[in-house]
């Protein structure tokens, strides 16, 4: 028994075409392929296609005709490819024409390979121009520069739901964007040998007027991209498209980019070297002031980005040369901290961006942490647990003295807490203001100065510490309660 063909579903999104509309479809139907739909979608057309559209689904069952308000040809390709049944997805533009020859052809490149996520055909101009629409072999290095895949190609509807349809925010080469979208990750694009499109130029169409929009396409792509871009151009997509990766290369010259990535994250590098370019349009913000966090998710991990400040011009100096920045501090006080026992959310990397001169925009990277409170919420809420939070936070602030790491910045906001069956997890963040020294009783109960509490929260506080370390808990008890100008009962 022969196996039942994949069902290839055609999308035909349509805006005034009555004029190409009945060439375009029957074109379609005449493909020898046995398993297709067409879906026709009208656009809030003003002529009438919609009324053409109707004619052929009333005749034909493998044609299916929608309408809708005008809303863009991108947005009417996304909500079409919704409607299909099909296993795998082929746009054809209102005005062109397929070869019989070619959804066959183009199923049969795609089941042969699982690796081929797009297959598309030679093309050819007719109309107002006329000759072999020559497209070069497919890389992603000149995929980077430039669209060098047509519109009518085959590919899996899995495949366009993964990276969330066609970017309805680009209003030309939505296309372009897609195929990045679709093979930035990996993936063959396949072109077949023979000629089996025809791509039809009219005076006003859009591959002309398209051109017009270059800046905004440009500044698209890099918004969507920009690690794709800094893999494969050294940096993002410029105006002068050939001259990117020349114009990237001087610019790291002139403005070294400096990070590091933890081991484990070495797949998240591209999305770190390229925060000075993505951070400001993505993610959710979750603090803004001085400095801004945001979360993002990166290949299905949530990860807290702080960005710092631009410090001033003496600072700038300074840690360009001199001392580190506060990104790269973060990293490095985080990895001492975890190598310690001491809670910490995971860090993942930094960047820094920077001129021969001065330091620019630096970031600090981590796992966003699953606790869900912090050292601030015992102002507004009742813990049945709390002494034991409170033991678990002196103990935490007792490691990290015993092995010399004083936190000049311990405040309430700065240590959070989670309950757990078993006990207490607690972890601590905003890492860059941290001092290495040997850490006596009365620094370490100085310590606590920040952190708000009734006497005997304190008490708490100031038993467990002691404990801890092996101080008097007398002593320890007096010191906390002189830190934050309380009388002792």
């Amino acid at each position: 028994m022969s196996k039942t063909p994949p069902l290839v579903s055609v999308i035909v999104p349509i805006y005034n075409m009555e004029a190409f509309l009945p060439e375009t479809v029957n074109s379609i139907l005449a493909s020898d392929y046995p398993a297709f739909e067409v879906i026709l979608i009208d656009d809030g057309s003003t002529d009438a296609s919609y009324a053409l559209a109707q004619r052929f689904a009333a005749t034909d069952s493998r044609v299916r005709a929608y309408t809708q308000p005008n809303a863009g040809v991108i947005a009417t390709r996304n909500h079409a490819i919704a409607l299909a049944r099909g296993e795998y997805i082929l746009p054809v533009d209102a005005d062109d024409l397929i070869a019989p020859t070619y959804i066959k052809h183009a199923v049969e490149a795609i089941t042969g390979d699982p690796d081929v996520k797009v297959v598309y055909p030679r093309a050819e101009f007719f109309g107002a121009r006329t000759g072999e629409w020559r497209l070069p072999p497919f890389s992603l290095r000149l995929l980077a520069r430039k669209n060098i895949i047509c519109a009518c190609a085959l590919y899996r509807k899995a495949d366009w739901e993964r990276v969330g349809g066609y970017c309805e925010e680009i209003i030309a080469r939505e296309d372009w964007e897609f195929w990045i979208s679709l093979l930035k990750e990996g993936g063959k694009a396949l072109q077949l040998p023979g000629i089996e499109f025809f791509y039809r130029i009219r005076e006003g169409s859009k591959r002309t007027s398209d051109r017009k929009l270059k800046r905004h396409v440009v500044s698209v792509l890099n918004r969507c991209h920009p690690e794709f871009f800094h893999r494969e151009l050294g940096g993002p997509l410029r105006l002068q498209r050939s001259a990117s990766k020349w114009f990237n290369r001087l610019c790291r010259i002139l403005f070294p980019r400096y990070l590091e990535v933890t081991p484990a994250f070495a797949n998240l590098k591209d999305k770190i070297a390229t925060l000075p370019e993505s951070f400001a349009h993505g993610g959710t913000v979750l603090y803004k002031g001085r400095n801004e966090l945001k979360e993002f998710a990166w290949d299905g991990q949530p990860v807290v980005v702080k960005s710092y400040q631009i410090p001033h011009l003496l600072n700038r100096f300074i840690y360009r040369f001199f001392r580190p920045s506060k990104a790269e501090r973060s990293f490095r006080y985080a990895k001492l901290l975890s190598k310690a026992g001491i809670g910490t959310p995971i860090p993942i990397g930094y960047c820094q961006e920077n001129s021969w001169l001065l330091l620019g925009h630096s970031y600090y990277v981590s796992l966003r942490s699953t606790c869900p409170h912090t050292y601030r919420d015992f102002a507004t809420s009742e813990f049945n647990r709390r002494d034991e939070i409170l033991r678990a936070i002196a103990r935490t602030t007792a490691r990290m003295h015993e092995h010399g790491f004083l936190h000049k910045d311990y405040s309430a906001g700065n240590i959070l807490f989670q309950e757990e069956a078993n006990g207490i997890r607690v972890e601590i963040v905003d890492l860059n203001r941290m001092r290495f020294k040997q850490i006596d009783v009365y620094e370490g109960c100085q310590n606590f100065e920040r952190l708000p509490g009734t006497l005997d929260m304190l008490a708490v506080l100031a038993e467990e510490y002691a404990q801890a370390r092996g101080f008097d808990p007398d002593l320890c008890k007096r010191l906390l309660i002189e830190s934050h100008k309380l009388e002792q009962r």
